[in-house]
């Protein structure tokens, strides 16, 4: 399971010396545990995922559908018919940094269904939720070093692992991150910094592994800063207390996803 923060994001809050890592693998736990708490609360997902999902269109507006997700980007769809030109088609809001919740056709247009009117409309794209998705990936100011990254490498050469990012934050890689190399998303499990290697897992959330030629640019992910705090005060409070933790907080309550 990914984590909307980071572990090292987590240490510094913690002020954890580099050399304490005794607690690394209770405050992953803990991590991931905010992490799944505040999706579940909200509905919402906060880590990107490529994915193909299905939806009904409304029979009172044959033109328009309702997304069953946060769609961050629209790659294709398709109805009865076959694939649909994406210049005939909409989001709503029309926003690039917001997802959509709504698809609509040009005006005179309706999806296409069976014959027998029980229809699904297939849309693939980027699904999750950012509130900058057009900055959300942010250049990590590395790339793929030595050789050519095969499809299977689980390690990456990178040139610093401790370096500045593009927004002068250090260390540019840390545990938790996912990473965008072309196309494919990768997540970060480990780091060798005398090395400057990166474990990863490939061709995670819904993406395909491939291999990168060498000098290929690595980007990093930054979730929405207001949902990456809120993870690491969960996570901090998780972890110096063994105690149930209430998560119905007002800054929850308004991150939550209505559905129809």
């Amino acid at each position: 399971m990914y984590t909307i923060a980071t572990l090292e994001a987590l240490r510094g809050r913690l002020n954890l010396a580099e050399g304490d890592r005794g607690s690394d693998d209770e405050l992953r736990r803990a991590l991931q545990e905010a992490s799944h708490l505040i999706e579940l609360a909200t509905g919402r997902r906060y880590c990107p995922r490529v994915a193909t999902l299905m939806a009904p269109p409304d029979r009172t507006a044959p033109g328009s559908l309702l997304l069953p997700d946060d769609l961050l980007e629209l790659h294709g769809v398709r109805d009865e018919g076959g694939a649909l030109n994406l210049a005939d088609l909409r989001l709503l809001p029309g926003d690039d940094d917001q997802p959509a919740s709504v698809l609509q056709l040009r005006p005179g247009l309706s999806f296409r269904l069976g014959q027998n009117g029980e229809s699904f409309v297939s849309v693939s794209g980027v699904w999750g939720w950012h509130d900058r998705w057009t900055t959300a990936w942010r250049a990590s100011g590395d790339k793929v070093r030595d050789s050519a990254l095969s499809a299977t490498a689980a390690t990456i050469t990178v040139e610093d692992c401790d370096g500045l990012d593009e927004d002068g934050a250090r260390p540019r890689f840390q545990v938790g991150q996912t990473l965008r190399i072309a196309s494919e998303y990768l997540r970060v499990t480990a780091i060798d910094r005398a090395a400057n290697q990166l474990t990863v897992l490939r061709g995670v959330d819904g993406s395909r592994a491939a291999a990168h030629a060498i000098n290929t640019a690595i980007a990093t992910y930054a979730p929405a800063p207001a949902i990456r705090d809120l993870c690491l005060r969960y996570a901090e409070l998780m972890a110096q207390s063994a105690g149930p933790l209430e998560l119905e907080s007002a800054s929850l309550r308004r991150m939550r996803r209505l559905t129809a």
